[in-house]
This record gives structure tokens, C-alpha cells and sequence, in this order.
């Protein structure tokens, strides 16, 4: 423990989770979607927050590009700060359950061992992790930013699936091949199985 640690303790709070969940009518949770650049999954996380805002629950989007632009600008993407992304990520997934929120994560998070400390800061009950699996090839033709090509040219370091490596996930909760798989089946395959695990 850190002498900064050992000054600070936790505050109690007169509302807990439980209250927060039955003042909001549903479970909270994380949905943590994982996978290749242009795989898809920032496209169907905010199509799965729309099913879920249309049908009354009360949910919010977290997305990579996003959260670098703000609370993780300071982060390059660096081993080490790829790790530490995922942990601040983590941290606001579960803070956001604790208020009653479902969370819909999307973000590359290449390594097992950040998906998997996740995990354990989110919670296993609270962690659904959707393997959002395309090919290399698919990415690149999808890829608007032009990302790969860049990446391809050495113009872009530590870039997944070209100059880092993604680590596959062992067993998701949820696995979507979408190289033929339409954003609407997609979001639908999401919502079945949140229905099967009791989450909606």
C-alpha cells in the first residue's frame, strides 16, 4: 500500500446498487465488446444502446476513439498504456453498474490478461464479453480511416492485427463472425442472449 493509500478511505453512501437497479427497473451490467479495428463493434454497440433506450432501459455507450479523446488522451498505444486504458475503463464500466447503468464497451482490448482483470474489476457476474470476430481482410476493405493502410506503411506503431497482436478470446459469452453478418442480426444475436443469461 502507497503512502497516497494509505490516507484514503471509502466513503459510504446512503443508496446502494440494489436501489439504484429497482429505481431504473433493470439489471446493470457490461456488455464489453472486443475485437479488430473495423470489426464492427462500435457500429453495433451504439445499435444495441439504441434497442436498449427504444425498449426503456437505461444504458450509455463507451467507446475507444471516444474515451481517448478525453479521459484517456494522455495514453499512447504503448503495451503499457494499452493495459491502462482497459483498467480506467474498467473502473468507469463499474462504476456506472454501480449506479444502475447497463454499459456498452466497445474496445479493441487485444490482450487476454487486460479482458480478464476487466473481468475481475467489473465483476464475472457483471462482464459479458462479445467477441465481435471479422478477418483481417474484411477490416481492411471496411477500414474508412485508413487506418490499416497506414499502419502497413509504418506510419502508424503498435497497431493491432499489423504491428501488435490481438489474443483471441478463449471462450466468450458471446461470439459474432460479421464478415456476413448484418448490423441488425448482429444486434440481435446481443439481445437473445442477454434474454437467455437473465439480463433483460
Amino acid at each position: 500500500m502507497s503512502a497516497t493509500e494509505q490516507n484514503i478511505y471509502s466513503q459510504s453512501l446512503k443508496v446502494n446498487r440494489q436501489q439504484r437497479e429497482k429505481n431504473n427497473n433493470q439489471q446493470s451490467f457490461t456488455l464489453w465488446l472486443t475485437g479488430l479495428s473495423a470489426a464492427g463493434k462500435s457500429t453495433i454497440a451504439t445499435e444495441v444502446d439504441l434497442w436498449l433506450f427504444e425498449n426503456g432501459y437505461r444504458s450509455y455507450v463507451l467507446d475507444g476513439d471516444n474515451t481517448r479523446l478525453g479521459i484517456n488522451r494522455d495514453l499512447s498505444f504503448s503495451d503499457s498504456d494499452r493495459k491502462e486504458n482497459i483498467r480506467r475503463i474498467a473502473e468507469v464500466c463499474r462504476l456506472f453498474n454501480d449506479a444502475g447503468v447497463i454499459i456498452v464497451a466497445a474496445y479493441v482490448s487485444p490482450f487476454e490478461e487486460d479482458r480478464t482483470s476487466a473481468k475481475m474489476t467489473i465483476g464475472e457476474n457483471d462482464f459479458i464479453e462479445v467477441f465481435i470476430d471479422a478477418s483481417i481482410e474484411t477490416c481492411k476493405a471496411r477500414d474508412k480511416k485508413g487506418l490499416y493502410a497506414k499502419a502497413e506503411k509504418g506510419e502508424i506503431e503498435n497497431f493491432t492485427g499489423i504491428s501488435s497482436k490481438y489474443e483471441v478470446p478463449a471462450s466468450p459469452d458471446i461470439h459474432i463472425i460479421t464478415d456476413n453478418c448484418s448490423v441488425e442480426e448482429a444486434v440481435q444475436t446481443i439481445i437473445n442472449r442477454l434474454k437467455e443469461l437473465d439480463k433483460l
